[in-house]
């Protein structure tokens, strides 16, 4: 144990549980705090440090990004169903840069059931 920790050690025999308590939820609110202060200039940097907040100058715009994101993503499975949200991933996983899914199925044979695309309303 280090001269420091051994020291505070001590001096949490003198402290009643619950300012023990206290003091973990400041030490890791602080962490937490400082961690978010680093996130934050590596965003700022342009680095995307949320996954799926690629875009977002700051930590926080990054965060709401990734959260819309997402919500879209389920909202769109929701809309679909399961069948329609399958289907529509055979199109997209086979597109490029240069064709569309649709075109890229069409040439490799890849049956595409779009009537499932349908939303449900």
């Amino acid at each position: 144990m280090a001269p420091a920790q051994s020291f505070f050690s001590y001096l949490s025999i003198f402290l009643p549980k619950q300012q023990q308590a206290s003091n973990n939820k400041q030490d890791i609110k602080m962490s937490s705090e400082q961690e978010r202060k680093e996130l934050d200039a590596r965003a700022k940097e342009g680095e995307e440090v949320v996954k799926g907040g690629r875009g977002g100058k700051t930590l926080e715009a990054q965060e709401h990004l990734a959260e819309g994101r997402s919500k879209g993503g389920q909202t769109r499975a929701s809309q679909l169903g399961k069948e329609g949200y399958q289907e529509m991933g055979k199109k997209g996983g086979l597109s490029t840069n240069e064709e569309s899914g649709g075109e890229a199925a069409k040439k490799k044979g890849v049956d595409v059931d779009e009537s499932k695309f349908k939303t449900k309303s």
